[in-house]
Order: structure tokens, then C-alpha cells, then sequence
């Protein structure tokens, strides 16, 4: 078990460090909000891995995997939601801005240009992160294809399915608390208008290109 549990953990790491968009979504509320606002998305992700993790235990989530429509349901619905998370990124949902950036214009005194996004409220920053998650049937795929493979002959499977999952939401959650934390700290820098600008582009055309990928990706 112990072995088990030890490749568990390595293959785990690696698979969380690697760049996704729950790292994408913690690193952008963190900068619109603070660091509350990251922990608080963290804790979304952490609640929406949880349901998978879940009915992975209990043989649901195998429904998804075998249902051709149910599959593609939650993909076309996941997709669109990181493209609408891009889309708010880049400043193209509504004409609201929460912050604004002073411009100098020759002959003129400085003015104000408002920067695309607004801080999330607790509740909104807790969605993106559930949402993140349980519209994303590759998910429930990995916890049906990934798990099974590091549970013992001789275990039953449900529970230690179970324990792998939650191992692999610890492991989740201190890396989002990480990314919130190192976030926070150069926060000061990130809001300064012309950080939000490039930064709210960049995190824009890559949640659209998550987005896209998760659209047009094969199971």
C-alpha cells in the first residue's frame, strides 16, 4: 500500500504542476480580489474535484465516460465557460470596469482608461472553481482511468479509490494555496494598471484556448 501510495503522489505532482486552468483561475482572482479571493476559487476547485472523486467511488462517473451525449453535454458546457472566462478576462463581457488606469495624452492632463475585469465577490470566486471542475468530463475520466491503476490487488477498490482522490484534492489545494500566496505577494506589482492590462490578455486568450482545446479534444 505504501508503494502504492508513494507512485500515487509523484505521478500526482506532476500532473498538478503541470499548467491548467484551475492555477490560471486561483492567479486571476487572486489578482482582481487579493489572496482571499484565490483561496476562496481554490476552495471551488477543491469542492468540484470532490464530486468527482466521489462518484468515482460509487462507479457514477462511469456513466459519463460510457455516454457518448452525457460526454459531450459537459465538455460543450465546460468549453464554453472558460471561453466566457477568457472572453471577461480580455474586457469583452459588458462595459463595467472595476479599476482604471491614469493615461498621459500630449497636451493634455492625465485621464482615465478602465481596466477589463472587477473583483469577484466570494461567491462568484467559489463558482469559478466548482464550475471549472464539474464541467469538465476529462475529470471524471482521469479519476476512472488514473486511480484504478495505483490501487493494490487485494484493496477494495471503492475505498481506496476514494483515499487516492482525496490525496489528490490535498495535494491540489496546497498547490492553489501556493500559487494564491506567491500571487499575493507580488500583488502589489500586479495591479499596477499596465500588469492588469497584459496580464488580463494573456489569462484571457489562454482560458479561450483551454476552451477551445477541451471543444475540439477526443476523449
Amino acid at each position: 500500500m505504501t508503494t502504492a501510495l508513494l507512485g500515487f503522489a509523484l505521478a500526482s505532482t506532476l500532473l498538478i504542476l503541470a499548467p491548467g486552468p484551475d492555477s490560471l483561475l486561483v492567479l486571476r482572482n487572486t489578482m482582481r480580489g487579493g489572496r482571499r479571493a484565490g483561496l476562496i476559487t481554490a476552495c471551488g476547485t477543491m469542492s468540484g474535484l470532490a464530486v468527482w472523486a466521489l462518484a468515482a467511488a460509487l462507479g457514477l462517473s462511469a456513466l459519463v465516460r460510457v455516454s457518448h451525449i452525457g460526454y459531450d453535454l459537459l465538455r460543450f458546457a465546460g468549453a464554453g465557460y472558460l471561453i466566457w472566462l477568457g472572453m471577461g478576462s480580455l474586457g469583452l463581457l459588458g462595459r463595467k470596469r472595476a479599476g482604471h488606469a491614469a493615461v498621459e495624452r500630449p497636451g493634455h492632463a492625465a485621464v482615465e482608461r478602465p481596466l477589463p475585469g472587477s473583483p469577484p465577490t466570494r461567491a462568484r470566486a467559489y463558482l469559478n472553481g466548482l464550475l471549472s471542475n464539474l464541467f469538465n468530463p476529462k475529470i471524471s475520466v482521469f479519476f476512472m482511468a488514473f486511480l484504478p491503476a495505483f490501487i493494490p490487488a487485494g484493496e477494495a477498490a471503492a475505498q481506496f479509490s476514494l483515499v487516492l482522490g482525496l490525496w489528490f484534492i490535498a495535494e491540489t489545494g496546497l498547490w492553489l494555496a501556493i500559487v494564491a500566496w506567491l500571487t499575493g505577494i507580488g500583488a502589489g506589482w500586479l495591479r499596477r494598471p499596465a500588469a492588469q492590462r497584459w496580464l488580463g490578455r494573456v489569462t484571457g486568450v489562454v482560458f479561450i484556448g483551454f476552451g477551445i482545446r477541451l471543444a475540439t479534444q477526443a476523449r
